[in-house]
């Protein structure tokens, strides 16, 4: 089971329906996911700490720097898959509402800002929509989703994250 971090930055817009939440996410390019939707994110590097590797990924697949004490912890997740165990992973998401730099793609990440309230679920993983918006919502999610044949949660776990 390998290690990843994932984030999901946020912003505050005003549109002519008033202000709204919006969320930066990212159609993959290439590798695990190509064309799901996804937040800017990926494996630990040897020693790295996931909030380490989450400030590094972000830089790389979005140009954008975000300090890691403006890191937010909202799930830790182990993902095991029954048909492919090579794809199981133990996953920490954050956020984080304070960053910097131009926002641009990467060989790995096509970027874009959706609302909180109109994310892309058909277009994500199955389990996004299962913790997601929760923790986005501020409720930190802990769980082990299973994953079976194709994109399918065959199994759910909530309260804690375990690593196989």
């Amino acid at each position: 089971m390998f290690e990843v971090s994932v984030v999901y930055l946020t912003r505050e817009v005003t549109t002519a329906e008033g202000p709204r939440t919006e969320v930066l996410l990212g159609r993959k390019r290439t590798g695990l996911g190509t064309g799901r939707f996804v937040g800017p994110g990926g494996k630990l590097e040897p020693g790295e700490t996931a909030v380490d590797a989450a400030v590094r990924e972000v830089r790389e697949e979005t140009g954008l720097e975000v300090a890691a004490r403006d890191l937010v912890p909202i799930a830790e997740i182990a993902y095991p898959f029954i048909d492919r165990p090579q794809w199981s992973q133990f996953s920490w998401a954050f956020t984080a509402t304070r960053y910097s730099g131009e926002l641009r793609a990467s060989d790995e990440l096509e970027p874009q800002w959706f609302g909180v309230d109109a994310l892309p679920l058909g277009r994500m993983w199955a389990d996004a929509a299962l913790w997601l918006p929760r923790a986005l919502a501020a409720d930190y999610v802990a769980a082990t989703l299973t994953f079976g044949a194709g994109d399918t949660v065959v199994a759910e776990h909530w309260g804690e994250a375990r690593r196989s």
